[in-house]
């Protein structure tokens, strides 16, 4: 096994960050590539074990997105269920530090690979299990996706409005959410594992996980109308000076103007005669009144072209963004600035968003 010195790696200024660090990695789909995507751009050597005949069904379902998600890994295809290349994958596991699966509960004990026995054979092993909902519970065994997780979490519900009762996420949330918390996880175990010299097992909810981003609501919802649940979370979803606007040609803009300062210079900029009255300053009295806010706001923005609006409210420090398309990202001056986007075979596509030395 191989024994990774962070004292030793962080002498080498040019060092990656995770450099030395030799990852196995099970994983198929979204959760878990995503996450060890991102520890190859931080140094690691990720070996990706796909199974025959076709291996990863990303490579079947969507090309392109198994491509984004698996750039600098090395892959072999092995049979796990084969005992010759189980015991391939076993000395493998001799020399790495990190497993990562996102199997169902119970499969890689079943083919022998199980955190337990691993554990017991390589004691500074960081296993990291990733799955719908754990390892445990009376759900462990549901199968699902990312809106099921979602779902469960009571991210849905928030999301729901009376206009579109069956929201569609843009962004597979749990998928990703769960695979940054799995990066979390690991690399503050790896630091753990510096001080104790032990491996442990990394047990990687998708529901769990977006059920810790509702911490942010449930305390806002308690405090709220507790017999309402509907009007409850209305609330969060409509907010007065805050929301999407239509500009004249046709471009959508984000106004985000919650703070007093910024309600004050957005009734300014917009001419929001009708409420100037100090009575709107009170941040409560407003949320009373946040379908006319927004439908006046919605009237003046559709004045202006979009960068006209933009120019107008930036210049009065107002909250606002163009909506932007995603397939533009790297076209965009700010992300362009900061270098965030790389170029690959399947086009530009976004780093891991935070510098570390050495990367």
């Amino acid at each position: 096994m191989m024994h990774w010195n962070a004292t030793a790696l962080a002498s080498v200024p040019d060092q990656k960050p995770l450099a030395g660090v030799k990852v196995l990695d099970f994983s198929e789909l979204v959760p878990g590539p995503f996450m060890t995507q991102s520890l190859v751009e931080m140094g690691a050597d990720v070996i990706k074990i796909e199974r025959p005949p076709h291996g990863d069904n990303l490579r079947v379902m969507s090309p392109s997105l198994f491509d984004a998600l698996n750039r600098g890994k090395r892959s072999m295809q092995l049979n796990l269920k084969d005992e010759h290349d189980r015991e391939q994958v076993l000395r493998l596991l001799d020399g790495a530090d990190v497993l990562v699966e996102n199997y169902r509960p119970g499969v890689m004990q079943k083919l022998g690979l199980g955190a337990a026995d691993m554990l017991a054979r390589h004691p500074r092993l960081i296993y990291v299990s990733v799955s719908g909902y754990g390892s445990d519970g009376p759900w462990r065994q549901r199968s699902g996706h990312d809106m099921n997780y979602l779902a469960s979490a009571g991210i849905v519900a928030l999301s729901m409005t009376e206009a579109n009762p069956a929201p569609f996420m843009g962004v597979p949330y749990a998928d990703v959410g769960a695979s940054v918390y799995a990066l979390a996880a690991l690399t503050t175990a790896l630091f753990q594992r510096e001080r104790t010299n032990r491996g442990q097992h990394l047990d990687v909810s998708m529901a769990d996980c977006a059920a810790h981003w509702c911490n942010v609501r449930i305390p806002v919802l308690r405090n709220s109308d507790p017999d309402n649940a509907r009007a409850s979370i209305s609330k969060i979803q409509k907010r007065p000076g805050y929301g999407v606007f239509r500009c004249s040609d046709d471009q959508a803009i984000t106004i985000a103007a919650l703070e007093m300062h910024f309600w004050q210079a957005l009734v300014r900029t917009l001419d929001l005669d009708d409420f100037a009255d100090g009575v709107f300053e009170s941040y409560p009295y407003r949320a009373q009144h946040t379908d006319a806010i927004n439908r006046a706001i919605g009237r003046a923005i559709a004045r202006w072209s979009s960068a006209e609006a933009i120019a107008r409210l930036e210049a009065a420090d107002v909250p606002v963004s163009l909506v932007e398309s995603p397939l533009m990202l790297h076209e965009n001056a700010q992300f362009k600035a900061r270098g965030l986007f790389v170029d690959t075979p399947r086009g530009p596509l976004a780093r891991f968003p935070v510098r570390l030395a050495g990367m």
